[in-house]
């Protein structure tokens, strides 16, 4: 439907004459305008990655092939350092930053004019390490239309007011704790008045419930066999049931958004889960890159990062003070050390040794109790996942991408190759995960280039699009317009742009 606003006095004139000649017909649509939200916002772009982050835009808005940092900018304003994703709801784009190296910053500009409506300053106190090119500024938001919800990591979820800014409530968290020094990277998502948010770290991880006018915890689910992971939570809807599914080392869960009691879970995952799954009607697909193989849970990065004397041992006095306890679990025979014999299964749950390697696979959703046997529907032990960037299913087809700028495309229905393992001609790492919208698939590179290629079933380059920025951030479609975070800025490209 097009834009009112953009019709010009005339059309609206029209449309005024017409209807003021018969005036109830005039009183009707006059209140189906105002009370219909897709009438004030068009199409939305709720949280990272879109509605129930799947990667792909609702409307049906020409979306722009070719632009840069210099053509086809409807605006740009500076935010500060971040890669987390705008979102964008009822005509407002919200996004976060750190700046001046002391407060996290949330913002909210006019999606048409790029105009800052408002931004708020909190001070982020003492920070937590993080390992670059991680960001203090790097969960992404979520938005209904009456608040947005953010997450830092020192403060826990904040709520503010969509229209005004001003802070509606806070719900302090415990904080993370990653044994490498990730860092935070969790985002919180909202449905149904709820605010959901999955903390997987390496102490304590959980999946909290909150009420989204008021903060109030409604549920908290400890999840004590997971690692660090960054999957977002998802709704999938199967056998006229919903489920809260969450993704993490080794397993797919599927829990009771109204209650967080655990209904299901699928034990065909990999002990590292960065990337998000996607749902496309009761099918959930995840792909997977996760460090070692198949037959063993050794993870060298640990040593890498925390044998601080190179001796292939990790001592007790190389632990960072919150592991400890973690550590004197994993060292069997108390010697203050962690071997050869004993790194395979350190800091790992007993109940949960999952391994390392490459996975992209099908999961039925629904079910009952462990689903393992009964709802993988396909899975191929396939190179082409990164650990970084998630999957997207467009048009029944599943692609990924990774470092050194490869891109696969497989068959959504039966997980056949449609291409491995492809270049696209932009070497470097990929962050950022691919999007969709107007038969176009969107792949923004690290180095700052955004590819578009032609929805087929041939990998056709589309466009090589200079942002001149890095990209490490997912980039948004909203009422034809996209919105890419760069490191410190966010720009709006449109086809408005003159």
């Amino acid at each position: 439907m097009a834009d009112m606003g953009h019709c010009g006095n005339g059309g609206v004139l029209i449309y005024s004459i017409h209807f003021m000649t018969n005036r109830p017909a005039f009183a009707l649509v006059l209140a189906a305008l105002i009370a219909s939200p897709a009438a004030s916002r068009g199409e939305d772009w709720p949280q990272f990655r879109g509605l129930n982050g799947s990667g792909v835009a609702t409307g049906t808005d020409p979306v722009p092939t070719e632009f840069s940092f210099e053509s086809g900018v409807l605006w740009k304003a500076a935010l500060g350092d971040g890669i987390s994703s705008p979102v964008i709801v009822d005509g407002k784009v919200f996004n976060t930053a750190f700046v001046g190296e002391k407060d996290f910053v949330i913002y909210c500009h006019d999606a048409s004019t790029g105009k800052e409506l408002w931004k708020r300053a909190l001070p982020a106190g003492e920070l937590p390490r993080i390992t670059p090119p991680n960001s203090h500024a790097s969960s992404t938001p979520a938005a209904d239309g009456e608040r947005v919800y953010a997450y830092f990591s020192t403060l826990g979820i904040l709520a503010f007011d969509a229209v005004t800014g001003d802070e509606v409530w806070r719900h302090v968290l415990p904080k993370a704790s990653y044994l490498m020094d990730w860092g935070s990277g969790a985002s919180p998502v909202v449905h149904d008045s709820r605010v959901f948010f999955v903390q997987d770290d390496d102490l304590n991880s959980f999946v909290i419930c909150l009420d989204a006018a008021s903060g109030k915890q409604l549920w908290k689910t400890p999840r004590p066999e997971m690692l660090a992971g960054y999957s977002l939570p998802m709704m999938c809807e199967a056998g006229g049931r919903k489920d809260l599914v969450v993704a993490g080392s080794g397993k797919l869960i599927g829990y009771d958004p109204a209650t967080g009691a655990e209904r299901w879970s699928c034990a065909s995952l990999l002990r590292t889960m960065m990337t998000s799954p996607v749902v496309h009607g009761d099918l959930i697909y995840l792909a997977v890159q996760s460090y070692g193989d198949s037959t063993r849970t050794l993870k060298f990065a640990l040593l890498e990062w925390l044998d601080t004397n190179q001796d292939g041992k990790l001592a007790r006095e190389e632990m960072p003070a919150e592991f400890l306890e973690r550590f004197d679990a994993s060292d069997k025979n108390s010697d203050g050390l962690i071997d050869e014999t004993e790194i395979d299964t350190a800091f790992q749950h007993e109940n949960n040794q999952a391994a390392g390697g490459n996975t992209i696979q099908a999961v039925r959703g629904g079910g009952t109790g462990d689903v393992t046997k009964t709802h993988v529907v396909w899975n191929i032990d396939n190179k082409s996942p990164s650990n970084l960037s998630s999957p997207l299913v467009y048009r029944d087809r599943l692609h990924v991408v990774k470092s050194g700028g490869v891109s696969s495309c497989f068959s959504a229905t039966d997980g056949a190759t449609i291409w491995d393992r492809t270049r696209l001609k932009n070497f470097g790492d990929y962050y950022a995960s691919p999007i969709a919208a107007d038969g176009k698939v969107y792949i923004a590179g690290r180095n700052g280039f955004v590819l578009v290629l032609d929805d087929s079933n041939e990998l056709t380059i589309l466009a090589k699009n200079d942002m001149g920025e890095e990209i490490l951030a997912t980039p948004a479609i909203a009422g034809g317009r996209i919105f890419i975070r760069t490191r410190e800025n966010i720009f709006c490209i449109s086809g408005e742009a003159r």
